[in-house]
């Protein structure tokens, strides 16, 4: 066994002192903040841009999301573990600067994009460089102690539901003037955000902890997945999160079509019901994830948050009035509880130089469910919508996302333990 596999079997080493300006949870927590909002601002109006592109045709535009939903998932894929291990070999600070860059570029792209194929290559602009998450919760598990990680990704969590407080809301203020300045203000975001991480981010993975070299053939995707391979429950548990990440695609995917249609929402009170959505899962992420954890235990997070997401889910696809599906809101909500658990179990079992492979891949993954996840959920609901004076379930697609959540609790209650206790190791 080599000493990368077997450092899988115990717990990974609490983040060594470093001198200089220390590396905090508070700066990356910042930096998550400002990148959130700045996905925020965009989410309610892209599929609006891409309706306006194919003359206001709600199946037709459904059907053009799932190839922007591929594409960027393709992206991920096959980029996402090679800035893993980037920021595994030369530090988490400058793989964040990139990503932060690029998204800025891809928001300036789409902007000004005079069709839908210039549209299209924003978004794969994106996708390469879309590692400011996955190379965040590297940085986290580089600067937090074990029994405090699953807190600290929890939070890392409630970073991205406060872009849904205002960026939602903002964006569509910004897109009853034009369907283009939702992207700019991101754009602008993006900026302040990378200016912060040049001048003010420290770095959080010291260089005596860094890959020794860069390794094409563990950074390309099939490479990277083979560290999930080498330990049974790893694999176990980046399963869960993959089904977790497939079914969390269906409302990225639909939720504006399928809300416009079923429920006749307009832009501005779809960002009032992203600020809803966001409001509640900071509640979860910051203020429940910690206190759960230590009374349920991180594999109870992941019980509890996969059957809450399962019955949000289930509401959500059969409430057949706005005020219904809001009742879901709080129920799904706790889903935000299932992902600290799972990083905070999966990051035990790599090591300190290892933890930016874990997280490349993860993201090829989210990559893979991000290529499936389009491919199920706008072609299902446009094929629901075309079909809806018979069927009569526009909510399909969201059915088959719960049906995915409940497939993630049986193998959580297989897979998802913690290790035995062990002394650290360097």
């Amino acid at each position: 066994m080599t000493q990368g596999s077997a450092s899988l079997d115990r717990p990974a080493a609490a983040p060594a002192p470093r001198p200089g300006r220390a590396p905090a949870f508070g700066f990356i927590y910042a930096t998550a903040v400002m990148n959130a909002l700045s996905f925020g601002l965009m989410i309610p109006v892209l599929p609006s841009l891409i309706k306006s592109f194919v003359g206001g045709d709600t199946a037709s535009a459904a059907s053009w999301q799932a190839v922007f939903g591929v594409t960027w998932g393709a992206m991920q894929f096959i980029v996402g573990p090679v800035l893993g291990m980037l920021s595994d070999r030369f530090g988490r600070r400058p793989v964040l600067l990139i990503s932060i860059f690029g998204l800025g570029g891809d928001f300036l792209v789409m902007a000004f994009a005079p069709s839908l194929w210039w549209l299209l290559a924003g978004r794969v602009l994106n996708g390469m460089t879309a590692a400011s998450f996955s190379t965040a919760n590297a940085y986290v598990a580089d600067v937090t102690p074990l029994e405090n990680r699953a807190r600290n990704f929890g939070l890392m969590s409630s970073a991205f539901s406060i872009g849904f407080l205002g960026g939602p809301l903002l964006g569509g203020v910004l897109a009853a003037i034009s369907l283009r300045l939702p992207f700019i203000a991101a754009a602008a975001l993006c900026l302040v955000n990378g200016l912060y991480g040049l001048f003010v981010l420290p770095e959080s993975l010291a260089p005596e902890r860094r890959l020794a070299k860069f390794m094409w053939r563990r950074a390309n995707p099939v490479g990277s997945l083979r560290l999930l391979l080498a330990h049974q429950s790893l694999m176990g548990l980046a399963t869960i999160n993959f089904l977790f990440q497939l079914a969390q695609s269906v409302l990225p995917n639909i939720f504006v079509f399928y809300t416009t249609y079923r429920y006749h929402w307009s832009l501005p009170f779809l960002g009032l019901t992203f600020m809803v959505t966001g409001a509640l899962g900071v509640v979860v992420q910051a203020a429940l994830v910690g206190p759960a954890v230590k009374r349920i235990g991180e594999r109870g997070a992941v019980l509890a948050g996969a059957l809450a997401g399962a019955a949000g889910f289930t509401i959500y696809a059969l409430a057949p009035t706005g005020s219904l599906y809001f009742i879901g809101m709080p129920v799904f909500a706790l889903i935000g509880l299932m992902q600290p658990g799972l990083q905070g179990l999966m990051s035990r079992r790599v090591r300190p130089n290892e933890q930016g492979q874990l997280q490349g891949a993860g993201q090829s993954l989210q990559g893979i469910a991000s290529i499936i996840g389009p491919l199920i959920f706008p072609l299902t609901f446009a094929w629901a919508v075309r079909r809806d004076a018979t069927l009569h379930m526009p909510g399909l697609a969201i059915l088959i996302a719960a049906a995915f959540m409940v497939l993630a609790f049986l193998i959580a209650l297989r897979v998802a333990r913690p290790l035995p206790v062990a002394a650290p190791t360097g």
